[in-house]
């Protein structure tokens, strides 16, 4: 029999409600010890069955909640389920590459697969993923045709739960140091990406931003484009295709800005070294104030800022002034995309970040429309987490 945990009285109502996180504070009594990613059944403070689901005594987030009013039984055919659901939804919606399993809004907290077509990229950021993270494996590649899976379980989410991070071929062939993909520009025009599942960011691609790619490019024919925080060139290449009539990309990272011009010259495009910026985009922006350069169209797509609540004053700071100075170089009747993918930064706060930023700019800016993740990254309504990508298309006057 799974372990039992007792909730403190009035801490039942997010598990009622269907919220797949409980929190340590909220735990009155545990019945037996416990170990990383065990399964565990909760119970209210009357000791009525509440939910199941899978426990670590070494994170914050001592329980991920799988099954909700019965005891169904977590096994192979539990796994199995939930993964063949997730790739149901999606097989006949998507083409690759895309989001095969998005955690907690799939009901499957704590674990992330991409698929780039003949391989699948794999995080596993808990220990109840980890824990049944071979059994996974298995189902995948019996369920997918795939090439190999490759495994990304890295970063600050593996050290809270306790783990150590792990990489590497997980079942099936290795995967080339960069493989190519297809995205569909404007006008249903193929854009070819390099990507590097093995050491890239996330798992090599920005695959949530598909979308607002495309919708912002829309606005960059024969427009002076500034992409900050451009990696390998996602955005730029979309507003290239468009015919904008220069795009300067500012990131900090070599390796990305070498495959940004790799990817321009992929989709031939020439490459002028002075479009590519290598360095801290807060430095380079203002250099680019001070001179007095003015663009059409700036894309802000920065990494998290607010990885933890401790740093969300840090955060806020940081993308006002990051929109502040954007607001400064941008002409009149231009237009500003601007992202947080900062879950701890609602898409309330961080309208009103923008509107702080427009008020010191002293410009006017009007809201064109709000953006939100790809779809192959739903939104779970009893899980308003699921929900980080936010991003503002606005006019700026």
């Amino acid at each position: 029999m799974p372990a039992k945990i007792i909730l403190k009285p009035g801490r039942e109502k997010s598990v009622i409600r269907h919220h797949p996180w409980i929190f340590s504070g909220a735990i009155q009594k545990i019945d037996s010890e416990i170990s990383p990613g065990e399964i565990v059944d909760v119970y209210s403070a009357d000791n009525q069955f509440l939910a199941r689901g899978y426990a670590n005594p070494n994170s914050q987030i001592l329980v991920r909640l799988l099954t909700w009013g019965k005891k169904e039984k977590i096994d192979k055919q539990f796994w199995c389920h939930r993964l063949n659901q997730a790739i149901t939804l999606r097989k006949n919606q998507f083409s690759p590459p895309f989001r095969l399993v998005y955690a907690e809004s799939d009901g499957l907290p704590g674990l992330i697969i991409d698929n780039y077509g003949e391989w699948l990229v794999l995080q596993a950021f808990t220990a109840g993923i980890e824990r049944v993270k071979p059994t996974l494996v298995s189902i995948l590649f019996e369920l997918i045709q795939v090439k190999g899976i490759y495994e990304r379980s890295e970063g600050e989410m593996r050290i809270r739960e306790g783990l150590k991070e792990s990489t590497g071929i997980l079942e099936g062939e290795e995967p080339p140091d960069k493989i190519e993909i297809t995205e569909s520009g404007w006008g249903e025009i193929p854009i070819r990406f390099l990507v590097d599942i093995k050491k890239g960011q996330k798992t090599g691609f920005y695959l949530d931003q598909k979308e607002n790619r495309r919708k912002v490019a829309a606005y960059c024919k024969g427009k002076q484009v500034l992409n900050v925080f451009s990696y390998t060139g996602g955005f730029s290449l979309q507003a290239l295709v468009c015919k904008a009539n220069r795009v300067i990309n500012i990131e900090s990272s070599t390796e990305a800005i070498t495959l940004a011009q790799q990817n321009t010259i992929l989709n031939g495009f020439p490459v002028h070294p002075d479009d590519y910026l290598c360095g801290d985009a807060f430095h380079l922006l203002r250099v680019l104030r001070d001179k007095g350069e003015k663009f059409d169209v700036i894309i802000l797509d920065p990494p998290r800022l607010a990885p933890s609540r401790a740093h969300l004053p840090k955060a806020t700071r940081a993308y006002k002034d990051l929109n502040l100075i954007s607001l400064q170089l941008i002409r009149p009747g231009g237009i500003l995309a601007t992202f947080s993918c900062s879950g701890l930064i609602s898409p309330e706060l961080f309208q009103k970040i923008v509107f702080a930023a427009s008020l010191d700019a002293q410009r006017a800016v009007q809201i064109i429309e709000k953006l939100s993740q790809s779809p192959d990254h739903p939104i779970l309504l009893t899980f308003p987490e699921s929900e980080y990508l936010k991003g503002l298309l606005c006019r700026v006057w």
